[in-house]
């Protein structure tokens, strides 16, 4: 699957390529959402920053390969997203946060990812996790496991359905067998280099596509090595309704939720200046931010339709 390039806000509007979701394909396991970005000079792009906005209904997973952004969340929580460590957000009913590079970063590279949750697990409290993996390596290749369990190793971070998540880098021409979890899909996103999968070719920022049914993946890299992101999980399952950054069920569930995050940045029919000035509610107040939260687009006009 061939990315699109997505800009993701700030003066300069640094731009992302996203590969998921897209027409053909709404879903792997639950990964949901996939954007990539950089290399990137920051004094080019202007750098990550976004300014307090709401999610409900996922976890945000941040990985960086290079550079370091500032995380603030409703929460409470305060943390650095650095490089090869995995900073996983929980928004359940609802939460609120922002992302800035930070001022030493001159280079930023890395994904951001999301997760749907379960109806059953939807609803929880927000929360945030911080790990770093120690690195694996063998003949040829080196990894990194920040979510299940891959090449022996297990990620202690919660999730709510079967996931993995890691980073591999391999030397040129190695064919690494990876054996999987039979009744996972798999997404393999190539950061760096090109990668053959089942016998197809991907570059960078592409995504290959590995349905349920086969123990082994064989990962072959391209003449220069290569860089990739494994993804996987059991197939979700379930409908979800995406819009903006909120997963929910229903076109009017998400309407609600748009509504109500208006109202909490929203004082005399203006968005506040100042995000310290953002009233409480479901999604909560970004501490220590003072950016001025980002408004909600506009609804389509249209009923949103469900992914399956």
């Amino acid at each position: 699957m061939t990315p699109r390039e997505v800009p993701l806000g700030g003066p300069r509007a640094m731009t992302v390529r996203r590969t998921l979701p897209q027409r053909e394909r709404s879903l792997i396991g639950a990964w949901c959402f996939l954007d990539h970005y950089g290399p990137d000079l920051v004094s080019d792009s202007g750098g990550m920053t976004v300014a307090p906005h709401p999610h409900t209904g996922l976890q945000t997973v941040s990985w960086l390969f290079e550079g370091e952004v500032e995380h603030r969340d409703s929460a409470g929580h305060h943390a650095m997203v650095l490089p090869g460590e995995i900073n996983l957000m929980t928004a359940g009913r609802g939460i609120s946060h922002s992302e800035v590079s930070t001022e030493g970063t001159t280079r930023l590279h890395g994904a951001q990812l999301w997760v749907a949750l379960p109806d059953g697990s939807r609803d929880v409290d927000p929360g945030f996790e911080h790990y770093a993996p120690s690195e694996l390596a063998g003949d040829g290749w080196r990894g990194r496991v920040f979510l299940g369990s891959l090449l022996g190793d297990t990620s202690p971070v919660s999730t709510y359905s079967p996931l993995v998540g890691a980073e591999l880098a391999l030397d040129p021409g190695v064919i690494l067998p990876l054996e999987v979890d039979p009744s996972f899909e798999h997404g393999v996103l190539v950061d760096l280099g090109s990668v053959t999968v089942d016998g197809v070719t991907a570059k960078p920022a592409e995504l290959a596509y590995i349905p349920p049914g086969d123990g082994t993946i064989a990962l072959v890299a391209g003449d220069e090595g290569a860089r990739v992101l494994v993804l996987g999980g059991t197939p979700f399952g379930e409908s979800i309704v995406m819009w903006w950054n909120f997963v929910g069920r229903t076109h009017e569930e998400v309407v609600g939720f748009r509504a109500e995050w208006q109202d909490q940045i929203t004082r005399d029919g203006a968005v506040v200046p100042d995000s310290s000035d953002v009233a409480d509610g479901r999604f909560g107040i970004v501490a220590g931010d003072h950016l001025r939260p980002i408004p909600a687009p506009e609804l389509p006009n249209a009923r949103l339709k469900e992914r399956r």
